[in-house]
């Protein structure tokens, strides 16, 4: 799992420069302390993970509706906006969820114990 974390950091840092450069400052982009999860569901963590990620701003109140946020990709796998920063087939092919069925699968109520598993 070293690989795994040493890679996620890389990533993080990378991005940080990268965004930090464009924008001409300096600074953390991501909360420090940013830990890695274990799990042996990968698949049930990884639909929850990404459904949570589209409902978080209407949670937190941030949003009316999930598409009413523009810093996410909801509206790309939506298909409200032709983004180009996530690759949806990969997503969906990797999730085995349907494009179609998006909107619906990700408007669903998310179970609080499904929730407590990935935060």
């Amino acid at each position: 799992m070293p690989e795994i974390t040493n890679g996620f950091r890389l990533l993080q840092s990378s991005y940080a420069k990268g965004i930090n450069k464009q924008l001409n400052r300096t600074g953390n982009l991501f909360q420090q302390k940013t830990r890695a999860k274990w799990t042996n569901d990968a698949k049930d963590y990884s639909i929850t993970a990404f459904h949570y990620i589209h409902q978080n701003p209407v949670t937190a109140g941030l949003a009316k509706n999930p598409e009413d946020w523009p810093y996410s990709s909801f509206n790309d796998f939506a298909g409200l906006r032709n983004g180009t920063l996530c690759d949806k087939q990969k997503a969906y092919e990797l999730l085995n969820l349907a494009e179609i069925n998006f909107y619906t699968e990700t408007m669903k109520k998310i179970e609080d114990e499904l929730i407590k598993k990935i935060l």
